[in-house]
């Protein structure tokens, strides 16, 4: 009937079988096609690059973004879920300058654009088939079939509609900024590509002396972090509002600003003069280096207010080509443009290094200085520095012209709707993303590159610049337009237009843009809207859900936003869970260098791809960094799934002893015990939370929910319900337990379908489809369930939650006195502020196996407790009175105070005629224990047992031991678990006349037709039992 189930937990194989009927059966495209009817719930894939491998970061953001999407399927909405490539970009350009052996964007052009482009289109493809195992191992289900592609003209053209859009809102323009540069890959990054790759730097930086001019001695100390923009110097800057003074110091004539002298000046120094910062404007000075003789006056003191105090000597250098501030300054003066580094990063010719990169001039600056006698002080500091995220070059700030999104005109509607987006946690959304649009700068969207979405820009000599829209508008403003226009470089570069303001010819301004504009268009371009799909776009738009890493806040959720914003005017997804990055497992960052990098192929061929998503759900806030190591993924698949699964074993091992079959049975509320009843509450309960948990993405929440009613359904109702399925015939009660264990696996497993949709589909088939060929055909078409609330019954739960607080209690008590749970206990007395009907004092008695459960207001006879101050929290209260309180605890009634203490929260004491209070945190308390009787309290409930054992009860703890070791006994010889059996014993003479006293019990228990005093015989084994050695032999009756 059912098939049966083995107990192995090594799950990988089951898994690629499941994989296989998702795959034959298409339960993914279904998925989609059974909700038509639905609401659209719509979920962006945040696209990878096809020519990088993954990693195991890459599995967290792969099930968390499945599993949200699965949760709502089967809350019957349509899950539209299209897979996405991101495929532009430097890092492909890097990839195939790899390939070809070139360096450098000389190189490139000497090859030839035409083939290099064809090479990186190809290049994008690298590792697409391993990113598709990779999805199908981890359960990640998308459309990758018919995916969007960054590269294909829809998009682009797509693209091109929505920068045009911004064109004709006045927000698109070229200006000459200073841009964070890379000079490896020759392009400028945008701020929220620079935000990707800092890094701590050590490195010096310069005070140099400026003679003033007219003088011998006398000079500006200005302080610099770049010294190799010193040669491209044209003016210094002081703050007009601060104070500053000269100062001879020990026959050196230095001015700079006075609140700076004690750390910048060493020695005595005596004040010449003082002066604001106003007071020194215009003043001359002698240039540093003779390299260039600059058009415009130049090398004199200005004023600008961002000049602080917090560091240096208070006086800034200016070098309008390599800084904004001093960009900004030099315009105000109208100061000339020095800029003796070109656009590879190098020095120029003017100067005595040329070809050298700038930072490694420092060197050279400082001992050419030096060597002049104008470097006062070479001073190390440790710095965060940006890098090429992408090639890992130092960046730096660099003149260029480039064309600019204007971010900030649209600064309002940014803030206003991040402010409509649920932020998962709020403290990103709200604090460092909301911060950082609170501070946005013009987005810089040109790069100076190859492999890229063209910008969409044409120019004419006569000045005029004109955006085309799409396709259909360039063929019509061109002659020279080809019917398959590919919307890449170089055949765009060939398309000219007429110019509508002189007849001339425009050509396309020869810039690509940013990536992250492609990957931030995908909610509208991957429809290619609006040229067609308006329906379908306008259904998914804007996202339900997103999720990403955190290093996404200032790149794809920014983009996204930024787009968004510009185009529609509205926050593009409504919900966004911000993920942590993932760790080793002491909470090191992985990377291949060290040695620690987890290959998510391994891990998943090891451990499943279920216990890894187990993990990455249950471990912590998926914002937070999670460590990851094989140990915690065994431990949490044990845990859960484990225990899960040998719940299941179970039920089928039963149940195809019996022939159950569930669908010839109905569940009768009506005629269930109070376990079932129970159970079936604690399910309904189940679903309620965990419905509201995924609703309200509150993964780990939902996560312990499952655990906990897994843990409770194998470990309480299974285990106190087992005698029930070992009972002959099929009576009422018997049908009872098994229909409400077999809707209680059922339930559960399609409440934990969306987080461990391989096994749950197992389960699926073999307890549902494999008797129902009319159940759906997956669990994952499946509805979730519903909750019956007239199921659940909280004083149930209460009172089971009680029973199970007493039995914890009732264990820690035998643990202590260290009476094993085998043996009989005579009395246990309870003393609480809660009463228990009778039926579950019961339960209590049996699990704790106690003959009698009393509850009672007092337990003086059995414990009493002794109190200390708890020094730490007593001494700076009371001070000298601690003797005093000392004396006054160890004369109290321990018991009286303790009932104080629970009853009030605090114990009021007098001490030497007056009155304290102290608190249980003020407070050291010992159990007392009167011998005989073991105690423990816990929140105000304390439990005694009384540990004197009686000849019977001794005796009836033997035989519980005897029964114990023949049932491993029967384990051990692989008995089937209703074999019949024959046993057979000798030992010492008290062992002997226990088994024969008890032979009916004994063979009661063990399904044993005999249990006779003789050789051993069969398997044979030789115990110790509570002292006395036995010989114990089964064997299989017929055998």
């Amino acid at each position: 009937m059912y098939n049966k189930v083995d107990t192995n937990l090594n799950f990988v194989e089951r898994e690629k079988k499941i994989g296989k009927f998702w795959r034959d059966n298409k339960i993914f495209e279904k998925s989609i096609e059974d909700r038509d009817g639905g609401a659209c719930y719509t979920f962006y894939d945040g696209p990878p690059t096809a020519n990088g491998k993954p990693h195991i970061g890459h599995v967290l953001t792969r099930v968390i973004k499945d599993m949200i999407p699965r949760y709502h399927a089967m809350k019957g909405s349509k899950v539209i879920r299209k897979a996405g490539w991101d495929t532009h970009g430097l890092p492909v350009e890097l990839e195939v300058e790899k390939l070809l052996g070139l360096d450098g964007k000389e190189q490139i052009e000497q090859y030839g654009l035409e083939p290099f482009i064809k090479k990186c289109k190809e290049s994008v493809w690298k590792y697409k088939g391993m990113w598709e195992n990779f999805s199908q191992t981890v359960g990640f289900w998308a459309d990758m079939d018919d995916p969007y592609v960054t590269y294909d003209n829809n998009f682009i053209e797509s693209e091109w509609w929505a920068l045009k859009k911004i064109w004709e809102k006045g927000l698109l323009y070229k200006g000459y900024k200073i841009v964070p540069y890379c000079p490896r890959c020759g392009t400028p990054l945008s701020s929220h590509e620079v935000a990707q790759g800092y890094k701590d730097v050590k490195e010096k930086s310069a005070i140099a002396k400026f003679r003033i001019k007219g003088t011998e001695d006398e000079y500006f100390l200005a302080w610099t972090t770049t010294p190799w923009t010193l040669p491209s110097n044209v003016a210094l800057c002081v703050n007009p509002n601060e104070k500053y003074v000269k100062i001879n110091n020990e026959g050196n004539i230095y001015v700079l600003a006075e609140a700076l002298i004690p750390s910048v000046i060493e020695g005595d120094y005596t004040v010449l003069a003082e002066y604001t910062g106003k007071e020194l404007e215009y003043t001359e000075y002698v240039p540093l280096f003779d390299f260039v003789h600059p058009d415009k006056k130049a090398y004199y003191v200005v004023c600008d207010d961002y000049v602080t105090l917090t560091d240096g000597t208070g006086i800034v250098h200016i070098a309008p080509a390599f800084g904004e501030d001093d960009s900004r300054v030099g315009r105000n003066y109208d100061l000339p443009f020095v800029q003796l580094v070109d656009s590879k990063g190098e020095m120029t010719k003017e100067t005595p290094w040329a070809g050298m990169f700038c930072k490694d001039a420092d060197k050279e600056v400082f001992r050419t200085l030096s060597e002049n006698g104008l470097l006062y002080a070479a001073l190390p500091f440790e710095h965060s520095y940006p890098f090429c995220w992408r090639c890992d070059t130092p960046l730096i700030y660099y003149a260029r012209d480039s064309w600019f999104i204007k971010m900030t005109a649209v600064r309002d509607d940014l803030i206003r709707n991040n402010d409509t987006i649920n932020w998962i946690p709020a403290s990103i959304g709200k604090g460092r993303f909301g911060d950082w649009l609170k501070n946005v700068q013009d987005w810089g969207v040109s790069r100076d590159r190859y492999w890229g979405t063209p910008l969409n820009i044409w120019i004419c000599d006569c000045g005029h610049r004109h955006s085309i829209g799409s396709i259909a508008e360039l063929r019509e403003m061109s002659g020279n337009c080809p019917e398959n226009i590919e919307l890449h470089r170089p055949y765009i570069d060939e398309v000219t237009i007429k110019c509508p303001e002189c007849g001339g010819t425009m050509h396309r301004t020869k810039e690509v843009i940013d990536c992250w504009f492609d990957s931030g268009s995908m909610p509208f371009a991957q429809w290619h809207y609006p040229f067609e799909n308006e329906e379908i776009f306008k259904e998914n738009f804007p996202a339900d859900f997103i999720s990403e890493a955190v290093d996404q806040t200032r790149g794809w959720f920014y983009s996204l936003l930024a787009i968004s914003t510009l185009i529609f005017n509205k926050a593009p997804y409504k919900n966004v869970i911000v993920l942590g990055h993932v760790q080793d497992e002491n909470g090191q960052k992985m990377s291949k260098s060290k040695g620690n990098a987890v290959d998510p192929f391994d891990a998943l061929e090891k451990y499943g791809a279920d216990a890894i998503r187990w993990y990455f759900y249950i471990n912590s806030a998926p914002w937070l960094p999670n460590r990851f190591h094989g140990k915690a993924v065994q431990e949490g698949q044990r845990k859960f799934m484990g225990t899960l699964w040998n719940t299941y074993a179970f039920f089928v091992l039963y149940a195809n002893i019996d022939n159950f079959d569930a669908t010839k049975y109905t569940l009768e509320y009506d005629k269930l015990l109070v376990m079932d009843k129970w159970i079936l509450s604690k399910m309904n309960t189940m679903v309620k939370d965990v419905d509201y948990n995924l609703g309200n993405y509150r993964i780990p929440e939902a996560a312990r929910v499952l655990q906990d009613f897994v843990d409770d359904l194998s470990n309480w109702y299974v285990r106190r319900s087992r005698e029930r399925f070992w009972a002959k015939g099929m009576e009422q009660d018997k049908i009872n337990a098994y229909m409400t264990l077999y809707t209680a696996l059922v339930t559960v497993s399609k409440a934990a379908a969306p987080m461990i949709p391989f096994m749950t589909e197992e389960i699926y088939q073999n307890l549902v489809r494999s008797i129902d060929k009319d159940a759906p055909e997956s669990i994952h078409l499946c509805d979730f369930p519903e909750v019956h609330e007239e199921q659940i019954d909280k004083e149930l739960e209460n009172n089971m939650e009680h029973v199970l607080d007493l039995v914890v209690m009732g264990r820690a008590c035998r643990n202590a006195s260290n009476i094993k749970n085998r043996q009989p206990i005579g009395k246990m007395f309870v003393k609480a502020d809660f009463d228990l009907p009778e039926f579950y004092q019961e339960i209590v008695a049996d699990e704790l196996n106690v003959k009698n459960v009393k509850f009672t207001d007092d337990v003086r006879d059995f414990t009493s407790y002794s109190f200390k101050p708890q020094l730490k929290t007593v001494g700076p209260k009371y001070g000298k009175m601690l003797g005093g309180i000392k004396a006054a605890l160890n004369d109290i009634d321990g018991n009286a105070a303790m009932d104080e203490l629970n009853a009030t929260g605090a114990l009021k004491l007098d001490v030497n005629g007056q009155e304290i209070e102290l608190f249980k945190e003020d407070l050291l308390i010992d159990t007392a224990q009167i011998e005989g009787y073991e105690s423990v309290n816990d929140n105000g409930i304390t439990v005694v047992l009384d540990t004197n054992l009686s000849p019977e009860l001794l005796e009836e703890g033997f035989v519980r031991e005897i029964i114990s070791k023949i049932q491993t006994m029967r384990k051990e010889a692989d008995f089937e678990v209703m074999d019949r059996i024959k046993v057979t014993y000798e030992g010492s003479e008290k062992a002997e006349a226990v088994f024969e006293k008890n032979n009916t019990l004994i063979a009661g228990e063990v399904l044993a037709d005999e249990v006779v005093k003789a050789q051993p015989d069969g398997y044979v084994k030789e115990w110790k039992i509570n002292g006395e050695a036995v010989t114990m032999g089964v064997e299989k009756k017929g055998e």
